[in-house]
């Protein structure tokens, strides 16, 4: 039996100005396995994957394919000896189809014209072996985000790759979503394809990997075997201390009610009713959460609670204030409230910007930050420099463009800003969404923490775990409407499971028996 590895790092080094992200790596990936590489924000992950996809070149260190020294000099190399990336942020054209987006780069020509009928039936018959239900001819755009993970997952098989690397495959996908890719991935690897995935979600590399690499800090730290494995070990070893993966927190001791929404009713971006009819209120010194399957409404309702979508019409008090339609500075300034949105890339940061200058955003107009039009360069960086240090985002400099941070460190740099003035309600949207374990128990301590000096702070997330943990009540959303709202000491999992899927009075029957 031939046991040479498919795909080998040996070695590999990569420097940056000022940074080391690998440092002597070694990997060994072999036919028919899934390999679970695991390490926190920043540990050199995506750096190592983009060397073996042939995005970087390493500083020192070699690759190896089926046992041959290759060169990765482009994507196209890597793509020619069967390695495929799927990269957590899509790499597709919304406004073309998904038979343009799989040919890109390798398009079918017929009499010299695109033979797009002929992709058609290529990417048809690998939708139906793999179990990636997808049509050909609809426009990316219109597509949910689980289908177009499954574009980029046939537009590597279309090319022939027996290596699939996954970058955080279930960053922005539903539960739902997630079976599935697992399903896929195990038909894969029972097909024989090899895959490296990539993930900060302990229970998912446990549940899937073969084996598991972790790496830290740019360097290896170990291998594990996920049959004898736990959480804890893992993500000790990611972080190199004990983690806590339970939230600590004492009872809530609510307050006056800070949010209160009355009978609201948004649109989608389509016209398609969003919110109906919804109630509900928040209380100071209280965690509320929003629970529910992604899609049935709680962008929405954020995006009308922070100013970022027209209400068509019921009413949003904080602290007493009507803010209905209020734009986002008047929120933010009348309302006192902050917001971690859901998408930092889209309305918590400006990847251009440096650190500095992004941890002011929504305060640069103001003193010490500026005098009338003259900005307070000083001010703006003794800022930066002092909220760099408290919030641990990791960076050699606060003059580097936040966009060059790992996604924990940006989620850190905008949870900063967020909460370094005075604030009466704080809006969490998936505050935690593709960040490692380390960085998730900074940030659950700190929600924790805002609550107990009397912040309301509305939880919405698409994690349970994290809904359970977290939340003194749990109301829970369904096609646009708060179904129920439970109290966490009596909520379970199930119980908010069959909620989420609408089904209420059989949960009632349940809980009542």
């Amino acid at each position: 039996m031939d046991t040479t590895p498919v795909l080998e790092a040996r070695n590999i080094t990569k420097h940056f100005p000022g940074v080391i992200a690998n440092q002597n790596v070694n990997l060994t990936l072999h036919k028919g396995e899934i390999l679970g590489l695991l390490g926190e924000n920043g540990a050199g992950k995506s750096t190592l994957m983009n060397i073996i996809y042939g995005l970087y070149q390493p500083t020192e260190g070699e690759i190896l394919v089926n046992g041959q020294v290759v060169q990765m000099r482009s994507p196209k190399d890597a793509i020619a000896l069967g390695i495929g990336m799927v990269h957590q942020h899509f790499q597709l054209v919304p406004v073309m189809t998904v038979v343009d987006n799989v040919m890109l780069g390798r398009e079918s020509v017929r009499g010299g014209l695109l033979n797009r009928e002929a992709a058609a039936v290529r990417i048809t018959e690998l939708s139906e072996r793999y179990g990636l239900a997808v049509d050909p001819h609809a426009l990316v755009e219109d597509l949910p985000v689980g289908v177009r993970q499954r574009v980029e997952i046939i537009k590597a098989l279309y090319r022939e790759a027996d290596i699939l690397i996954l970058d955080e495959p279930t960053a922005v996908l539903t539960p739902q979503e997630i079976e599935g890719l697992f399903a896929v991935m195990d038909l894969l690897r029972t097909q024989g394809k090899s895959i490296i995935f990539i993930t900060h979600k302990l229970k998912e590399v446990l549940r899937v990997a073969d084996r598991i690499g972790v790496l830290r800090r740019g360097e290896v730290v170990g291998e594990v075997d996920p049959k004898t494995a736990t959480q804890s070990t893992l993500a000790a070893l990611m972080v190199g201390r004990e983690v806590i993966l339970e939230v600590e927190k004492s009872a809530a001791h609510p307050g006056a009610a800070v949010l209160e929404i009355a009978d609201l009713y948004a649109p989608t971006d389509l016209g398609e009713p969003a919110l109906r009819g919804v109630t509900f209120s928040v209380h100071a010194g209280e965690i509320v959460g929003v629970a529910g399957v992604q899609g049935n409404g709680q962008t929405e309702l954020v995006e009308v609670l922070t100013g970022l979508r027209p209400a068509q019409s019921g009413s949003i008090q904080i602290g007493g204030k009507d803010m209905t339609n209020a734009s986002p500075r008047q929120i933010t300034e009348v309302g006192q409230s902050c917001h971690i949105p859901e998408d930092r890339h889209t309305h918590g940061m400006v990847d251009s910007y440096p650190i500095a200058d992004n941890l002011v955003l929504n305060t640069y107009y103001q003193p010490p930050y500026a005098r009338g039009i003259t900005v307070n360069r000083a001010a703006i960086d003794a800022n930066a420099v002092a909220l760099v240090e408290k919030f641990d985002v990791r960076t050699p400099s606060v003059h580097l463009n936040g966009g060059s941070l790992s996604g924990g460190n940006q989620q850190k740099m905008v949870v900063a800003r967020e909460f370094s003035r005075p604030i009466q309600l704080l809006i969490a949207a998936q505050p935690t969404r593709g960040i490692d374990v380390g960085s998730i128990e900074f940030i659950y301590q700190q929600i924790v923490s805002k609550r107990d000096e009397g912040i309301a702070v509305l939880l919405v997330s698409s994690e349970l775990d994290e809904i359970l943990a977290l939340s003194d009540r749990i109301a829970v959303m369904y096609k646009g409407e708060i179904i129920d709202i439970v109290e966490r000491d009596v909520a379970t999992r199930q119980m908010l499971g069959l909620l989420m899927a609408g089904v209420k009075e059989e949960m009632a029957d349940r809980v009542r028996g």
